[in-house]
């Protein structure tokens, strides 16, 4: 067992101060006197980017070679925590083998407008979803000692001015959306480490912000291990190290090292905070150097885990019965990406992959494939002599299958889309190729929602997101019915960008942005709202059909300590074996505040032969029926009624229960003159004593009035008037003395202490 605060005693200051700064762009300092090592970090949330110390850190320069897996953007799709687990173990046995000590990734910023440049490296639009699978795929990696960074805390939601912008909300939507995937993921997989975002938080930027750093991040939630910087995120070293932030990244030379000694020298800085910012490092160091596992990874069979990932992850969006496709049909395949697949992002997390093979490479080794270009997988270039061919090709087939999507250049790390459309060269082509082909097949290659304008029209659209090194095979495996499609949408698909709740504050004017949407992001949104969207969120259709019956809960009502048990019946009522994604929803009837239609808590996947049947439970607690409030300054479920539903998506509702909730939490309340009867009659402690008060006062109408008085001030009109005034306007127009409004205001106040 390391002492390492005997280490931390033996060290000089100086040297204190340089374990708090990188080495250079991936490695940290060693103190060889003290056996205390170099250790490296390495980009890659799904896949190993491993660069030598020349490397940068948006990939200009080559990295090693490694396996791509899917993207977040694809793997959230899969629904799958034990998926995320894989992909995690797989991620941590190549650290191993290669000497990293912490993964950096993954990536969980939530998904507030579909412009985000680095929305394929993130999970979802919804926090619960988000938060459970980053927390198995931490759990994966950290099984081999080898730590991850989950990125980036907090409200990093656009590429846009990411390194000076202000997020500007209140704390309720920090709370609810933009915080509770980092919370689900530290308290149930403990990461090693957390890396701070660029941007400001309400004017703070989140480098030195203790509020997030110390106060939620550490005592709130428990976080054990240090706080990193992105890269370039520090503004003010010595503020930042006060705050929390124990390491910047990367180092600068020892400059900012050179502040850090000063302001222990000068007293502005006590010591005992850099011993402490020291010894978290150290503690993770030591984590990795004496637990180095003998690893070796077989890069073949990792690029064959890549394909069965992607075959768990794509989501069939629509099929009128064309897919899956038959070998024996005439197959026309249409599109540059059906040769060349775009199947990462670019930026910090680009892998430079061992291979990527295309799915017309792979379907034409199993049968006959026709193949005509019709425009480039990498530019907006339309071709007249590509798109005759392209045209001619798809008339002559039984099914054309247009491969389509985003090219590199127009979504990446660094900037943000400035619109949610395809090149225009390809919805042109899929027009024209409808015009002659009734059977069109889409397959599409992006890392975020597009406007898909031609979606009615075709039979089928199959989503692959940023599928990873394997997704051309997993394309031919899903496509020809080899595998079941099974991923369902882990965002909504709006019609078009002006639907997005974000739009109108997206991205701000480069100093501030304006969360203005509240907690009403994605799917929380459009159902607020009824508006109709492309694909709801959850989406995912199958080869087969599935059966939802016998919801039960375990106990009917709930308490504040309390869990529930709810169990559902799901039955594979089709031909083939496939994966159902079983959602839960939680509606909230009480109308104690504005909410949501419903949020998800609880899902699974579950695997049924055809006819098969199998109970899935979920588990709720007083948590899983909360909204954050302020005045209260926590979480807070109202006594009440509260829907649970059960669905294949957010709009897919098959099943629904209900659940009665008691809590013993109060609501601060003090009763002032600018009370109103309102507020009085709401208040179960005060009801009687409000309606009492509330019969010297209250307009009951005269039957002697005149028709005109009547209609200029109606019964219901004095009524709604009443209940909104505030006490004081009892001496206004009922003339209550002062004092009388002041006797009966403290004998409410009493009544509020029993």
């Amino acid at each position: 067992m390391r002492d390492v605060k005997a280490l931390i005693a033996q060290m000089t200051l100086e040297e204190k101060a340089g374990m708090c700064s990188g080495k250079d762009f991936w490695r940290l300092k060693s103190v060889p006197r003290l056996g205390i090592p170099e250790v490296m970090v390495s980009d890659g949330p799904h896949g190993l980017r491993k660069q030598d110390e020349k490397g940068d850190h948006l990939g200009i320069n080559d990295s090693i070679k490694a396996v791509c897996f899917p993207t977040a953007s694809a793997t959230a799709a899969s629904f799958d925590r034990e998926l995320l687990h894989r992909l995690g173990d797989a991620l941590g046995q190549e650290c191993q083998a290669e000497n990293v000590s912490v993964l950096l990734g993954p990536a969980i910023n939530i998904k507030r407008s579909p412009l985000c440049g680095r929305n394929f490296e993130y999970f979802s639009e919804d926090p619960y979803l988000a938060g459970e699978l980053s927390a198995a795929q931490i759990q994966g990696v950290q099984q081999h000692h080898v730590g991850t960074s989950v990125k980036h805390f907090a409200a990093n939601n656009q590429e846009y001015m990411r390194l000076t912008c202000s997020s500007n909300m209140d704390e309720r939507t920090l709370r609810e959306i933009y915080l509770s995937a980092f919370e689900i993921a530290v308290k149930k997989a403990k990461p090693y480490t957390m890396m701070c975002s660029y941007n400001r938080i309400n004017g703070e930027y989140a480098s030195e912000n203790e509020f997030l750093l110390n106060n939620i991040l550490r005592e709130e939630w428990g976080f054990d291990g240090y706080v990193m910087s992105d890269w370039g995120a520090v503004n003010d070293r010595v503020k930042g190290l006060k705050a929390g932030l124990e390491l910047e990244m990367p180092g600068c030379g020892g400059c900012t090292d050179e502040e850090i000694v000063q302001a222990v020298k000068n007293g502005s800085l006590e010591e005992s905070v850099l011993d402490r910012a020291v010894e978290r490092i150290l503690n993770i160091v030591f984590r990795f150097a004496d637990n180095r596992e003998e690893q070796t990874f077989d890069r073949e069979q990792h690029h064959h885990l890549a394909v069965e990932l992607e075959k768990e992850c794509a989501v069939l969006l629509k099929n009128d019965g064309i897919l899956p496709l038959s070998r024996q049909s005439k197959i026309a395949y249409i599109g540059g990406f059906a040769q060349t697949p775009r199947f990462q992002g670019g930026g910090s997390s680009h892998i430079n992959s061992t291979k990527a093979p295309g799915a017309l490479e792979i379907s034409q080794s199993k049968g006959e494939v026709s193949f005509a270009l019709g425009f480039p997988h990498d530019k907006d270039e339309a071709d007249s002599n590509l798109f005759q061919q392209a045209v001619q090709t798809a008339a002559q087939a039984d099914i054309a299958v247009v491969f389509a999507g985003l090219p590199d250049s127009f979504e990446s790390e660094g900037y943000d889309r400035s619109h949610m459309e395809i090149p225009q060269c390809q919805n042109q082509l899929i027009e024209e190729i409808l015009k002659v082909q009734l059977n069109v097949v889409v397959v599409l290659h992006n890392g975020s929602p597009i406007e898909l304008p031609w979606a009615d029209k075709v039979k089928g659209i199959l989503e692959m997101y940023l599928g990873g090194q394997g997704v051309g095979e997993a394309t031919d495996a899903l496509l020809f019915g080899e595998a079941n499609p099974s991923g369902h949408l882990p965002e909504t698909f709006p019609l078009k960008l002006e639907d997005n709740p974000s739009f109108l504050n997206f991205p701000g004017d480069g100093t501030n942005v304006t969360y203005a949407e509240g907690v009403f992001v994605g799917y929380r949104y459009y159902e607020k709202k009824k508006m109709p969207v492309r694909f709801p969120f959850g989406h995912g259709l199958s080869y087969t059909t599935f059966a939802y019956s016998d919801l039960t809960l375990s106990q009917s009502s709930m308490k504040d300590a309390d869990s529930v048990t709810v169990s559902v019946t799901v039955t594979n009522t089709g031909t083939r074996a496939g994966k159902a994604v079983v959602q839960l929803y939680i509606k909230d009837t009480t109308n104690a505040t504005n909410r949501p239609e419903k949020e998800l808590k609880g899902f699974e996947k579950v695997l049924l032969q055809p006819g098969e049947s199998k109970v899935v439970s979920m588990e709720l607690n007083s948590r899983s029926l909360s909204w954050y409030n302020e005045s209260l300054g926590d979480w807070y479920a109202a006594s009440g009624t509260y829907e649970i539903l059960i669905g294949q998506s957010s709009q897919d509702i098959y099943l629904t229960g209900k659940l009665e909730f008691e809590t013993e939490k109060e609501l601060p309340f003090t009763i002032t003159m600018n009370t109103t009867m309102a507020q009085l009659l709401a208040h179960p402690k005060l009801v009687q004593a409000a309606k009492e008060f509330a019969k010297d006062f209250s307009p009951t109408g005269n039957d002697n009035e005149s028709d005109a008085a009547a209609s200029a001030i109606t019964a219901e009109m004095a009524q709604q008037m009443f209940l909104a005034s505030p006490l004081r306007g009892l001496r206004s127009f009922s003339g209550v003395p002062t004092q009388k409004l002041l006797d009966k205001i403290e004998e409410f106040n009493q009544l509020l202490q029993k």
